[in-house]
């Protein structure tokens, strides 16, 4: 197997002049993503990485799944309520600044009223790859300044 070289694309193409694939920064693990999502509990603004929001979605799932084994054992429904109200801010944050990073403004999350349809959009948009350029809401925390 032969590997294209240095400066030339997958097919061993040179690449355009001046033109360099801008650097990834590298993404960010389970905890890494949890820890920024909660340092930042009630920022609006700004954007987050795909694996940021969905590493805490999974942490928030997890979490979620324990307090309400906990409740079952318990026969009261108090700690998944508590971690309800502990996680809504920072969750309705991050997917905030989750659609700033895709490029959309905030108010697209008011298209998840509409049944099916509105919650298939979200999705697209949580998936969506971040803008490599520095947008309205900041300098992509995927590809740096």
């Amino acid at each position: 197997m032969s590997y294209p070289a240095p400066g030339s694309d997958q097919h061993g193409h040179p690449g355009a002049p001046g033109y360099a694939p801008a650097p990834r920064i590298g993404q960010m693990g389970f905890t890494e993503a949890v820890r920024s999502v909660l340092t930042q509990y009630a920022t609006f603004s700004g954007r987050a990485r795909r694996s940021e929001y969905w590493w805490f979605y999974l942490a928030t799932v997890l979490a979620d799944a324990v307090a309400m084994l906990i409740d079952s054992a318990l026969g009261t429904p108090v700690l998944a309520i508590l971690l309800m109200v502990a996680l809504l801010i920072p969750g309705v944050a991050v997917t905030f600044r989750r659609l700033h990073d895709a490029g959309r403004t905030a108010w697209w999350l008011l298209i998840g009223f509409v049944p099916i349809a509105g919650a298939i959009i979200l999705l697209v948009f949580f998936c969506t790859d971040s803008d490599m350029a520095t947008n309205k809401w900041g300098p992509s925390p995927k590809y740096g300044a």
